[in-house]
């Protein structure tokens, strides 16, 4: 049973055309999903929808198999915290009181916050790096810097599954990447989380799964690698884009830029990667710490596997993971990129040449 599974949801505004049309998805702990689509394709409304702020005209949110209308407000926000996108504040609240109101769900409605609550409130932000806002006024910050204020606040919480309304689109390039390993790391220790985002190369270089939406309802959700393709992107923004790779001293990183605006419409059958091909993949471990998520998915993708020699480096206790790989290209890029997504590990896969 998934954690979160959304069943043939849809909506529309009152006397508008249908926002979202049979929407189904399933989220486990620890996975991260990526929500794109352009402008008034209904990202947001799929995220209210699925919280039960707005309802469903059809279909229905489970969370354990449970619906989510029929769970108590109280119970459910011990277990989901939202991060709306930042506006401008007018409270008076300092910034640690407002990541303390994370902790309200958890605190007795006649009680006040204990030492601990105070405790985690200050390592949240601490861990965010916005511990020297604590004492700012909300209404005295930027809007970057109350966005990182309102994802404190959320995480303050300790939620199972975390939502957040494009958390990077008010952030400079730094905040973005904290955002980004503080949910990779977030999902390394079981939390779920969801974010709606404007940028492909966030999906791809951090979402297991995702979901691309279309402004005529229309929605294509599976595991990164098969979502976020030229094609869908074309499809989905109308725009011609290249993904690439990236190769640092460290990783392989996916990227994605558009290179143009396109009326052309795009075909519905998918391209298949069908055609088996030799590979090797390349992972190096800084502690044991991954070993269970890098033989996990190795395990997900046994059919692949033709070899496997593993490599201790005593000097500097780290490990070195050589595998030999045979199969659709398809499959080998989604092992890949499943690997990719493990934090504190470095992972290369090398493809043989064509002919």
């Amino acid at each position: 049973m998934s954690l979160l599974r959304i069943e043939n949801g849809s909506f529309a505004y009152r006397s508008g055309p249908q926002t979202l049309k049979d929407i189904n998805i399933e989220l486990e702990p620890g996975e991260i999903l990526a929500v794109l689509g352009p402008n008034g394709a209904g990202k947001t409304t799929l995220l209210r929808c699925m919280m039960d702020m707005l309802h469903w005209q059809s279909g229905r949110s489970l969370l354990d198999g449970e619906d989510i209308r029929s769970i108590p407000a109280s119970k459910l926000w011990r277990r989901m915290a939202y991060v709306p996108q930042a506006r401008s504040a007018a409270v008076s609240y300092t910034a640690f009181q407002t990541v303390l109101l994370g902790r309200s769900s958890r605190i007795g409605a006649f009680s006040a916050p204990s030492e601990a609550d105070m405790k985690a409130a200050e390592q949240v932000m601490e861990r965010l790096g916005i511990s020297h806002l604590a004492d700012k006024p909300c209404y005295a910050i930027s809007g970057g810097e109350l966005q990182m204020v309102l994802i404190a606040r959320a995480m303050a919480a300790e939620p199972e599954i975390l939502v957040l309304d494009e958390p990077e689109s008010n952030l400079d390039f730094k905040n973005q990447l904290i955002v980004l390993d503080t949910m990779t790391a977030l999902a390394a220790e079981g939390v779920a989380c969801i974010f709606n985002t404007h940028y492909p190369a966030h999906a791809l270089q951090r979402a297991g799964k995702s979901l691309m939406l279309s402004k005529d309802g229309r929605s294509v959700f599976g595991d990164t690698t098969s979502v976020v393709t030229e094609d869908n992107i074309r499809r989905a923004f109308g725009v011609d884009a290249l993904i690439g790779e990236v190769e640092t001293p460290h990783n392989v990183m996916k990227n994605v830029v558009a290179v143009g605006i396109t009326e052309e419409k795009v075909p519905d059958a998918p391209c298949e990667k069908d055609k088996d091909i030799l590979a090797s993949v390349t992972v190096i471990m800084r502690s044991n710490e991954r070993a269970s998520l890098i033989n996990s998915a190795f395990r997900d993708y046994n059919h692949l596997l033709i070899g496997r020699m593993g490599l201790p480096h005593r000097k500097s206790e780290k490990y070195i993971i050589s595998v030999m790989l045979e199969g659709p290209a398809a499959d080998i890029e989604a092992l890949s990129h499943r690997l990719s997504l493990i934090p504190d590990i470095s992972v290369k896969t090398t493809y043989e040449q064509e002919g």
